[in-house]
Order: structure tokens, then sequence, then C-alpha cells
């Protein structure tokens, strides 16, 4: 598991390197949306594991509340330092109730 962690992601740093390096002119806009979306979906399996995975097994704490509040408040659009804030308050709310 963390092998494949570390493969995936020098793969997409590999990929965003040589964005730099490549001329504009050989990305096409095929290999374009492809890279963007592997960095998001790699970026979500790893957001996924973490927040889901204890061990061996799945595990349903005060992470996930937290970070459902989150995703909406990083959809509305909210400053990041706000919705750590958030979701670190969140997160303790609820494992100070036993959660």
């Amino acid at each position: 598991m963390t092998l494949t962690v570390i493969l995936a992601s020098i793969a997409v740093f590999s990929w965003k390197i040589l964005g730099y390096v490549i001329p504009q002119s050989w990305i096409t806009p095929g290999i374009r949306q492809f890279s963007e979306r592997v960095t998001v979906v790699l970026m979500t399996a790893l957001v996924a594991v973490q927040t889901l995975i204890s061990g061996n097994q799945l595990e349903f704490d005060a992470r996930v509340p937290a970070l459902g509040v989150a995703a909406i408040l990083f959809a509305l659009r909210t400053p990041y330092i706000l919705v750590v804030i958030a979701a670190a308050a969140v997160a303790g709310g609820l494992r100070l109730l036993g959660f």
C-alpha cells in the first residue's frame, strides 16, 4: 500500500515536471485533461484512504464528518485556513463527545 502511494506520487510529480520541460506545442488538450484528472483522482484517493482506513479496516470516526464539513466549506469557496479550523473543531468536538 505504501509503495503504491509513493509510486503514484512520483507519477503525478513527473507529470507536473514534464509540463514545465516539454514545449507547449507538444501538449494536446487530451494530454492536459488527462494530467489534470489524474492529479485530482489521486489526491481524492489519498484523502479517502487517510480518512476512512485505520490499520486494515474501515473506520468511521470523527474524521468523516470533519471531511464532510471541509468539503462543504470548500464548495462555498471558504478560505483554506477557515476550512482547516472548522474541520478541526468538528473532529475535536466529536472526539470530546466520545465519537
